[in-house]
């Protein structure tokens, strides 16, 4: 997958004018006149929008992308969706640029009805998708990862991070998953997994680097080092004494203090040494 992140930023980096500026505005207008229509409009009649397995099998292609237009609420809960939605969508155009944020989008709109239709070819069921639910939850799954401490307030009340909502959403979402695995649903587990996707590729080497940090935690070196500290302090009283002048972060608790990894052993520094000193060889 980072190969492929790769892929896409350089064909971003060389073609920046591909992308559509301002491509939520276009979303978010879609949907209200959508909306406004099916006030008016009699029955189905502009269900033609819809991606329905049925239709786009006979040859209805349009509906992979038309489904997106439908909004996924009502009243005034569509009001403040639709403007939730563009700015999570204009922050990140502004962050990425236009080309891949725009990708992302389409990525993120084709792959859920690619999703869509296996499920019904595994299944053999007959589904009926109108809204960009997915695309939506990827949008805000992009936001958290890039602004995790962002603050929200939920009813305009209770402020929550975004990240906080992120894993509240990816734990609904892995539920989701698990109960159509237990009840044999294939298709209907299989449409999430792969209708996230874009958002999977695209922060790849996010969850790449968090993979590392672990690892690196993990190591017998880092598990030494820690329990070697803990004894200390412990023993001691104090976390960091600098092998140089003796003063501790008990006595100084504003003072930054460093472990040198060019001496030999755990030997450390306050800030005033940690770059003048003579290295410790045993």
């Amino acid at each position: 997958m980072r190969k492929l992140n790769k892929a896409i930023d350089r064909f971003c980096a060389l073609h920046p004018r591909l992308g559509i500026p301002g491509f939520m505005r276009y979303i978010v207008g879609a949907n209200l006149i959508i909306y406004l229509l099916s006030m008016f409009a009699q029955g189905g009649s502009l269900s033609f929008l819809a991606l329905d397995t049925a239709a786009v099998f006979r040859g209805e292609v349009w509906r992979v992308i038309t489904y997106v237009l439908f909004p996924t609420s009502s009243g005034i809960w569509l009001f403040f969706s639709l403007i939730f939605y563009y700015w999570l969508g204009e922050t990140l155009e502004r962050l990425w640029g236009s080309a891949k944020f725009t990708i992302y989008y389409v990525s993120g709109t084709l792959l859920t009805a690619i999703a869509v239709l296996l499920a019904a070819l595994i299944d053999g069921n007959r589904y009926f998708v109108a809204g960009a639910d997915y695309v939506s939850l990827s949008l805000f799954f992009a936001y958290a990862m890039t602004y995790p401490d962002a603050m929200v307030r939920i009813y305009f009340l209770i402020p929550v991070k975004m990240k906080w909502l992120a894993w509240l959403d990816g734990a609904l979402f892995a539920g989701d998953v698990i109960l159509n695995l237990i009840n044999r649903q294939w298709g209907s587990a299989l449409v999430p997994l792969v209708a996230l996707l874009n958002f999977f590729i695209f922060f790849s080497p996010e969850f790449h680097r968090k993979a590392d940090v672990v690892k690196a935690r993990t190591r017998p070196q880092a598990v030494q080092f820690r329990k070697a500290v803990q004894a200390q302090q412990k023993e001691r009283g104090y976390n960091h004494k600098c092998c140089v002048c003796g003063k501790t972060d008990t006595e100084y608790p504003n003072m930054q203090f460093r472990y040198c990894s060019k001496c030999a052993g755990y030997h450390c520094f306050c800030e005033e040494h940690i770059f003048n000193h003579v290295h410790f060889t045993e």
